[in-house]
């Protein structure tokens, strides 16, 4: 599987507040930001994979409401992950 334990930890103890914390939105769009380029390299390949199509339309879309909920209410903690991550926003 391309997402095990160690990785995730590594994901959450990088952006989040350590490898146990899953809930905060830096940790849980860093965690959708991997599974979204993954997702990609994937569909590059398999472009006839419309199940994974519409598995990765979601993830950006869960993306993107957690992105909205750090702007209206902690923009500083917006700007850090957007320039964390390289996302362009």
């Amino acid at each position: 599987m391309y997402l095990d334990k160690a990785k995730k930890e590594e994901i959450f103890g990088k952006y989040g507040k350590g490898t146990t914390d899953t809930g905060s939105a830096e940790a849980q769009i860093a965690l959708f930001s991997y599974r979204i380029s993954h997702l990609t390299e994937h569909l590059k390949k398999n472009r006839k994979d419309h199940a994974t199509a519409r598995s990765l339309t979601m993830l950006v879309g869960k993306r993107r409401k957690l992105l909205k909920y750090l702007y209206t209410n902690d923009i500083n903690r917006y700007r850090a992950i957007i320039k964390a991550l390289g996302l362009r926003k």
